[in-house]
């Protein structure tokens, strides 16, 4: 037999062989580097009720451990996973984006701190730090009307990493929380979901920063949401390029708007003092490209603030385009205001461009990653926050920090620019019904007039450090964050720069 023969039947034989399933060896004399993987499982099934898909049993991953878990990297998660960590507790911050900072970052709000005319007294704390080491580094601009800052939001980014680094904090990007790990009533971690699949971080501590409550609804602890047709709207952030920003400045000089015009359509509750302020406003321009035909006359959500110019001509942080009615815990509803808001910037872009003197070249630059929302779930608190204590400097024995008399929402807007400030009780952060679990943000607990100040970024700092320290101080004493003792907690905060009274 020759050697051409036996080449065929050994080709035949493996041939049958892999047809037969059975492993064959790669060949030396071919090398790869690439490696064989195929998923193990069992899959979710339709069960008879067409309605309903019947997940099997599995068991999941451990990915990590930690003392406290911040779930959410914005204001209120970077000051709860900053604070822990400075009082002595590993800590692992999770964020469902690739970035840290939140409104800031993957919406493009700029302006933590606007409200500071003459006359307001100020938190301390960790959201002034983040403001200056921006500030430090490069990446803010000053804000038109007082001595606030305006953050650039891609350079915030890098912001928050240092931070994050510096201080020993644990990262984890591109993770979405879908699940409570409970025991009884006490809180013993997260399930998350990411391109590295389902898997576990368990937790002594966690603490909710994500805006909508969704760890302490998961948990079954108890929230309120206010009808989406009451909500506070949605907004798509955007910015220009192209801008003469000497020319808008001028027009902006020669045609100064105050609070009293962000009222002319709607009726808007200020105490007076609010009404003759300088306010980086655009209303009258939309309503001019309406007479001109350029923008459909039945929307009448176009309309707002504008905040930073650079010297390249880039227009950042257009607070322009505003939708109602949208439930931000409704992925239906997000998904339909993610496209409205696109639609609608070019309207809005169109108008400034034939309207507004400097944005006649203008082009947009870049949208939000996402919209920027206001208003979904607040818990039900061991102390829930009232339009009383916002308006009438209450004051509490388990104070974590102050915040100044500010309110903008719900057709209010009140700045405290008479030295004003109430304090922010621990109580508003502890949710009934679960224990070891904090919320901070503007998911803490309160009413709606409350909710005016409390969503406010720098209001959501504050909520985050006081939220960071005390889960740190009941880990080291021993006791959980429902008995945590609140004095030790208020001196970790002073010894961390807070103002508590």
């Amino acid at each position: 037999m020759n050697d051409k023969s036996n080449d065929y039947k050994t080709r035949a034989r493996r041939m049958v062989e892999r047809w037969a399933g059975k492993r064959i060896e790669k060949n030396p004399r071919q090398p790869s580097a690439e490696m064989y993987h195929q998923r193990e499982a069992q899959h979710p099934f339709m069960d008879q009720d067409a309605d309903h898909i019947v997940e099997p049993q599995k068991h999941t991953p451990m990915l990590d451990k930690c003392d406290v878990l911040v779930v959410g990297g914005g204001p209120a998660g970077l000051s709860a996973a900053l604070s822990a960590r400075r009082a002595g507790a590993d800590t692992i911050l999770l964020e469902r984006y690739g970035c840290f900072g939140g409104v800031i970052t993957t919406v493009g709000m700029e302006t933590i701190a606007w409200y500071r005319y003459e006359g307001t007294v100020d938190s301390e704390g960790i959201g002034v730090e983040m403001e200056k080491l921006a500030a430090k580094m490069g990446g803010t601009i000053k804000w038109p009307y007082n001595d606030s800052e305006c953050l650039d939001a891609d350079f915030f980014k890098i912001v928050a990493d240092h931070l994050i680094t510096e201080a020993g904090v644990r990262p984890y990007l591109h993770s979405f929380a879908t699940e409570v790990i409970m025991e009884g009533k006490v809180i013993k971690g997260v399930i998350t979901e990411s391109k590295s699949g389902r898997n576990a971080i368990l937790a002594k501590r966690v603490i909710d920063c994500t805006g909508d409550a969704d760890i302490a609804h998961l948990a079954g602890a108890p929230c309120r949401k206010t009808p989406k047709e009451e909500m506070m709207g949605v907004t798509t952030v955007f910015s220009c390029a192209g801008v003469d920003t000497e020319k808008f400045l001028q027009y902006t000089r020669e045609n100064p708007a105050t609070y009293a015009d962000w009222g002319q359509t709607w009726d808007q509750e200020t105490t007076g003092k609010e009404d003759h302020l300088p306010s980086p406003y655009l209303e009258k321009e939309f309503t001019r490209a309406k007479q001109m035909g350029l923008m459909p006359k039945h929307i009448d959500t176009i309309s707002g603030s504008w905040s930073a110019l650079s010297n390249a001509g880039e227009a950042t942080n257009l607070n322009l385009v505003h939708m109602n009615g949208i439930d931000s815990t409704d992925v239906k509803d997000l998904t339909r205001a993610e496209m409205q808001g696109r639609r609608e910037t070019l309207y809005a872009l169109e108008a400034l461009k034939a309207v507004v003197p400097g944005f006649e070249n203008a082009k947009l630059r870049n949208f939000g990653m996402t919209l920027g929302c206001r208003d979904s779930r607040k818990i039900i608190g061991r102390y829930s926050l009232t339009e009383n204590d916002v308006k009438t400097q209450a004051r509490f024995n388990d104070s974590i920090s102050i915040f100044p008399e500010f309110l903008d929402g719900y057709n209010i807007l009140i700045l405290p620019t008479t030295g004003r400030y109430f304090q922010v009780p621990y109580g508003c952060l502890v949710p009934q019904s679960v224990d070891n679990l904090l919320v901070a943000g503007r998911c803490v607990a309160g009413d709606k007039i409350s909710h005016c100040a409390m969503r406010n970024m720098m209001a959501c700092t504050v909520t985050g450090q006081g939220a960071g320290v005390a889960a740190a101080v009941s880990i080291k004493e021993g006791t959980s964050t429902g008995t945590v003792d609140v004095r030790k907690v208020q001196d970790e905060l002073q010894h961390q720069g807070v103002r508590i009274w």
